[in-house]
Parts: C-alpha cells; sequence; structure tokens
C-alpha cells in the first residue's frame, strides 16, 4: 500500500436488520465471528452495553484487535430501520468487501452502505 499507509477503515451502515440487534449474546457472536472472517486477532474482552434512554437506547460494543478495534452502534428504535453502525480500523490489511457480506449476512440487512478510508 505505500510508505506511508498506517491503516484501513471501514464504515459499515446497515438498516433492515434482524432482532439480532437487541441481542447481546448474538452481538458478542458476530464480534467473534467477524475476526475469524477478517482474519483479526481479538484482544482482551468484548465491552458491551446497553445504554441511553428513549429513543436514544440500545447495544454499543468496542473489541480491540491486535491492530486497532471494531466498534458497532445498534438502533433498535421503534418503528425505526433497525440499523447498525459498524467500524473496522485496522494498520493491518483485510478484505473490507468480506466484511460488509458477512455483516449484512448476519443481521439479515435489506440495505447496506460502506466506506472505506485509507489512513496514513
Amino acid at each position: 500500500m505505500g510508505d506511508n499507509f498506517w491503516g484501513k477503515s471501514a464504515s459499515i451502515n446497515l438498516s433492515g436488520c434482524n432482532d439480532f440487534i437487541s441481542n447481546s449474546n448474538k452481538i458478542r457472536e458476530f464480534i467473534n465471528k467477524l475476526c475469524k472472517e477478517i482474519n483479526m486477532k481479538k484482544h482482551g474482552i468484548l465491552h458491551i452495553e446497553k445504554f441511553g434512554y428513549g429513543d436514544l437506547e440500545g447495544y454499543s460494543c468496542m473489541q480491540f484487535i491486535e491492530t486497532s478495534s471494531i466498534t458497532c452502534h445498534f438502533d433498535e428504535k421503534k418503528g425505526a430501520s433497525n440499523r447498525a453502525f459498524i467500524d473496522i480500523f485496522s494498520c493491518k490489511e483485510f478484505n473490507e468487501k468480506k466484511a460488509l457480506k458477512f455483516c449484512i449476512k448476519f443481521f439479515g440487512a435489506k440495505t447496506s452502505k460502506m466506506k472505506t478510508f485509507i489512513r496514513g
């Protein structure tokens, strides 16, 4: 990628997701399987918490990986489109298209968008 390459960041937006976004055990399973799918090694424990209030309540999680982190925020607002916001940053190369495909399948998303940024 060149001498200035520091890493890659993939920002994935999903909507129309299944009810896994409101289940901490399924979110934990998602992180474990995503790390395997994109060949990342977890560092430490998964931090996952449901917080907020009213329309802003939902799960968020953060998993350090040996080369940076994966963060997720889930919007399960009643009447909303069950959204997931997933950010993967790593200074180790990974296949962001493979990550997107896995995220869509796991959460049963009806629509998706992804932006990738090279950091350096």
